[in-house]
């Protein structure tokens, strides 16, 4: 069954190169960073198509390079969500994988947009059965996935937005689709301002956050651009550095941080990328009964908040 359904739902390793994509921008260092996490990425989607059995899968997982581990579980998670929706009578490779792999949580759940995007049918089925705080991950996930593989449309052109994705959604939507911009401009810190600033001014502070999340956690640029990130920012350095603290969170929960989170973090939130985590985790809400105000965005509107009270960093450099 796994080499069938390789050869049915496997993708070329050329998928995620400049070349295939056109991504624009970035030197030869940054996209050969960018186009690792593409391999990393695939790399755990095979994984999980060739053999489900989680022991086995985990063991493969594990094997990846730690910065890159995180993108490797990500690509299983997309991989075991469309196996679940097209074997509706063998539904329990992901929920068993969430629970098997807890400390890449953010990053399964990410990976199941990546499902939601490719699939048809039983996106609501889906997004139903996930983490009611960590499920609009998942439509960060869509939103990163249309950025990637669909950026003429999702990111110039008619900067569109699939008409299934309504509400709230839209809103974390845009802020996968900021994520994606990292790797469409190519980790450009002066092309990516300009590309946000094409959007209409009321989704440009969610792609900010797209941002502030994929600098930190995927990285590949110095310190100076960082900086100079954070300057062009300008009104939106409140979402920039929510979706840095995002991040930071992600790699301490996984134990993969890397110095690169920890200087994004710091000139982001101005805080230890630690402390950037243990804010976010202090801040976690609880669901709403009715959802009106999901929680997910009380989350990130406590982490803003908190992020205007500067703190004294730690006094060891990074």
């Amino acid at each position: 069954m796994g080499k069938l359904a390789r050869r049915i739902f496997g993708m070329s390793l050329e998928e995620v190169t400049f070349a295939r994509r056109g991504f624009r921008g970035g030197d030869g260092e940054v996209r050969a960073q960018i186009e690792k996490i593409g391999h990393s990425f695939l790399g755990g989607y095979h994984l999980a198509l060739e053999d489900d059995r989680l022991e086995i899968l985990i063991d493969g997982l594990e094997s990846f390079e730690e910065a890159f581990r995180g993108f490797a579980y990500e690509g299983a998670a997309m991989s075991l969500a469309l196996l679940d929706a097209l074997q509706p009578w063998r539904q329990r490779r992901f929920p068993d994988y969430v629970e098997a792999a807890e400390a890449h949580v953010y990053m399964i759940h990410v990976g199941a947009g990546w499902a939601m995007a490719r699939l048809p049918f039983g996106m609501r089925r889906l997004f139903g059965r996930l983490d009611p705080v960590l499920r609009w991950l998942a439509l960060d996930g869509y939103g990163f996935h249309q950025g990637y593989f669909h950026w003429p449309r999702s990111v110039t052109g008619p900067q569109e937005i699939p008409r299934r994705i309504r509400g709230y959604a839209r809103r974390v939507f845009d802020q996968g689709l900021g994520r994606s911009l990292w790797f469409v401009d190519g980790a450009d810190v002066e092309r990516i301002p300009n590309t946000i600033a094409s959007f209409p001014a009321e989704r440009r502070e969610d792609l900010w956050a797209g941002i502030g999340l994929s600098s930190t956690y995927a990285g590949g640029v110095p310190q100076a651009d960082l900086e100079h990130l954070r300057t062009a920012a300008g009104p939106y350095l409140r979402q920039l550095s929510q979706g840095s603290a995002f991040a930071a969170e992600a790699r301490r929960r996984a134990g993969n941080m890397t110095a690169h989170a920890e200087t994004a973090s710091r000139v982001f939130c101005e805080r230890s990328a630690t402390e950037a985590a243990e804010l976010t985790q202090r801040t976690w809400p609880k669901p709403s009964p009715d959802d009106r105000e999901p929680a997910y965005e009380t989350w990130r509107q406590r982490i803003q908040s908190e992020l205007n009270q500067p703190v004294a960093l730690a006094a060891e450099a990074c």
